[in-house]
């Protein structure tokens, strides 16, 4: 998977090696250090002190997390695990996506209950249960899972870097169903930080059905027009 990109949002593989263990073999990588650590480590700093991203920084992060999921969506991939943890954020605090271990095939065409149960089991096991798409808990029986599962994952990002935390993360912490959680309708806190543009961006990646929700070039399309914006008000407040 990290052979199939070379894109500045997307973590490179510098080099690796298999290993013989026996009857096993263990695949050994070489990965970059990025000393500034993962998305979730600059906002739990930030929640500790009672504070949170301001837009103007929220804006790029979004932007150079989507530009590298355009990437992997454009060779017919998902990462099928984005969260804060495996966002990394380089020197120029632009955006890298890690751990690619779960990525597979964009569009899943599923055919009968026994291949649904299966994409189910799998995602169990590779797919963070509070950034997990509401798809991927109870996969029908005659369905097509696509790359927007991807989208969901990403409001979920976009929540916490507004909120301090994930949408769902309080309700895995308390042992209450997380599954049960993703079937209604995401409420964005009402906080005033925010402006209404983004709340709406967020609200439309957080639908509970799939087709309905955006892909991430007209995510992209949002941005560029909330970043002109954003710099009107900036220049306003100097």
């Amino acid at each position: 998977m990290h052979q199939l990109f070379d894109h500045p949002n997307i973590l490179q593989l510098e080099a690796h090696c298999m290993v013989e263990k026996g009857p096993k073999h263990e695949a050994w990588l070489l990965l970059p250090f990025l000393r500034r650590g993962t998305l979730w480590s600059e906002v739990e700093a930030l929640r500790d002190k009672g504070s949170f991203l301001p837009e103007e920084r929220i804006l790029p992060l979004l932007q150079g997390i989507c530009q590298g999921l355009q990437a992997i969506h454009a060779k017919g991939y998902a990462h099928r695990d984005l969260k804060p943890t495996n966002v990394l954020l380089d020197d120029a605090e632009q955006p890298v996506l890690m751990d690619l271990g779960s990525m597979n095939r964009a569009r899943i065409e599923v055919k009968g209950s026994r291949q649904a149960m299966a994409v189910q089991d799998w995602a169990a096991q590779r797919c963070t249960i509070s950034y997990r798409a509401p798809e991927l808990f109870t996969v029908e029986s005659d369905c097509v899972i696509d790359e927007r599962t991807d989208i969901w994952s990403l409001g979920c990002v976009l929540y916490c870097m507004m909120f301090g935390e994930g949408p769902f993360d309080m309700v895995f912490q308390k042992g209450d169903s997380v599954a049960l959680a993703v079937q209604n309708q995401l409420r964005v806190p009402p906080t005033g930080r925010y402006s209404a543009s983004l709340e709406h961006l967020l609200s439309s990646m957080m639908v509970v059905n799939p087709q309905e929700r955006p892909h991430v070039s007209q995510i992209l399309d949002q941005l560029e027009g909330l970043q002109p914006a954003l710099r009107g008000q900036a220049t306003t407040r100097i």
